[in-house]
């Protein structure tokens, strides 16, 4: 999956608001009264699944519906898979004719899964999660791993409930070349004084501790130092605006670890640190010029075909903790399927989703690296995925997910500009940790006034 496709998933952002008004939300749903409309002639039914296509292709898709058709007899699944699903599904929408499935992950420039949410019309889940998984002898709840759906990514108003459905996800984390750090006989560290043990080292050896695509990366990675600080109730109440948060102190023991991380950072890092450039300062880990590098599950991919040093093996490790009491923390990127509630096959459309979560749909998804978060999912895989994908294994790391929660718009502000890529005026030194810490704490104050 290529950055540019999941960038920006798990912010809970703003979207225009659509002509028509939907109001149905959980437990104003009556399934009962819902596919007939879509009955086939001959008594089976049509389950209208709309996807989108990200860097995993199409094809999948069209696999996992023949699989659901051959487990649910007489069910003919209608897909409708596109780059641009929103483009495709929305006009049909406003005129009242939905399809009964929807997979549209958050934070998408078309904002049409916020969009749907701020109007209250999705269907709530958790009677799926208690579902037996076709096929198989456990819930939906059992199967999903554990910390997914007790997110915003997950209930989006923060009420308990579950509205979204979690689907691919990729682990984000400190990429780096095993194979320097076994040359050198360093260790992989598990403190952030360790780190900068490591960092002195290097550099007598003149390389740098850190990199990093451009700022916009320091969102899954502020994330994780976050929770690794004052753990999941103060991640949450971070992401929720609670007043005086980020003038804490657990708040302050990030902003002055990331501080003196930045005195760390590979020289020539910021002027390529932009939409443009950002793969020269990737290639910064395969040419041993840097040792770690934040980023996501799709960095090998993306770097396949880049040269790189002798002995290169890709690395991958959590963000260690910022507390002493708290776990090293890795930051995870999902994606999300949800149930229109104006669909009219409701009870069919829970049934798909309970289905996503099979073993034979994961196997499925998983053939294009489309990992799905179920128990036991990393026992499946090979090779660097199941290095990465393990980073959660025996409690290793907490898994940290969702982003901050919606707000209604308010005019010059934005979390993603004064809280991650300020980074960049950290690095070049434009400004100071104290004025960086204060200008995020105002920006909090204004989005809590404008919370919903």
């Amino acid at each position: 999956m290529k950055r540019k496709e999941v960038t920006r998933w798990l912010a809970l952002g703003l979207a225009a608001v659509m002509s028509t008004t939907i109001l149905a939300g959980c437990g104003n749903t009556d399934d009962s009264s819902k596919g007939s409309d879509d009955a086939k002639g001959d008594g089976g039914q049509v389950l209208k699944v709309a996807a989108f296509e990200g860097g995993y292709g199409a094809e999948l898709w069209s696999e996992v519906a023949k699989a659901f058709e051959e487990t649910h007899e007489g069910v003919t699944v209608e897909l409708q898979v596109d780059k641009k699903i929103e483009d495709k599904i929305t006009p049909a929408m406003k005129s009242g004719d939905y399809p009964d499935v929807i997979h549209c992950a958050t934070g998408r420039d078309a904002g049409l899964t916020e969009t749907i949410t701020k109007e209250k019309g999705l269907t709530c889940l958790d009677d799926v999660l208690d579902m037996t998984v076709p096929g198989e002898e456990v819930t939906v709840r059992e199967k999903i791993l554990p910390g997914f759906l007790d997110t915003l990514g997950t209930m989006p108003y923060n009420d308990g409930k579950t509205y979204y459905a979690p689907m691919f996800y990729s682990p984000c984390g400190l990429f780096y070349n095993a194979g320097l750090l076994k040359e050198k006989g360093w260790e992989v560290p598990k403190t952030w004084d360790e780190m900068w043990e490591l960092g002195d080292k290097a550099k007598a050896e003149g390389i740098s501790l850190f990199t990093y695509p451009h700022a916009g990366y320091f969102d899954a990675f502020i994330y994780a130092t976050l929770e690794s600080s004052g753990g999941a109730d103060f991640y949450n109440e971070c992401m929720t605006y609670k007043d005086g948060i980020w003038e804490s102190p657990e708040a302050t023991a990030v902003f002055e670890t990331i501080g003196k991380l930045a005195q760390y950072v590979e020289p020539t890092t910021l002027g390529n640190a932009n939409e443009e450039s950002f793969t020269k300062n990737q290639q910064l880990i395969l040419d041993n010029k840097a040792i770690f590098c934040p980023n996501g599950t799709w960095l090998p991919g993306e770097m396949a075909d880049a040269p790189r040093a002798e002995g290169f093996e890709w690395g991958f490790s959590a963000v260690p903790a910022v507390s002493d009491s708290q776990k090293p923390s890795s930051f995870t990127f999902f994606e999300q399927m949800w149930i229109p509630a104006e669909g009219k096959n409701q009870d069919l459309a829970k049934e798909w989703i309970a289905f996503m979560y099979s073993d034979k749909a994961a196997d499925i998804f998983a053939k294009s690296n489309a990992i799905q978060p179920i128990v036991g999912i990393s026992e499946k895989l090979t090779g660097d995925n199941k290095m990465f994908y393990s980073v959660y294994d025996n409690d290793a790391a907490v898994p940290v997910m969702g982003g901050f929660a919606s707000t209604n718009p308010v005019e010059g502000v934005s979390m993603n500009d004064t809280l991650f890529r300020a980074v960049d005026s950290i690095v070049s030194g434009d400004k100071t940790v104290a004025d960086w810490q204060k200008s995020v704490e105002e920006a909090s104050d204004k989005l809590r006034e404008a919370m919903e």
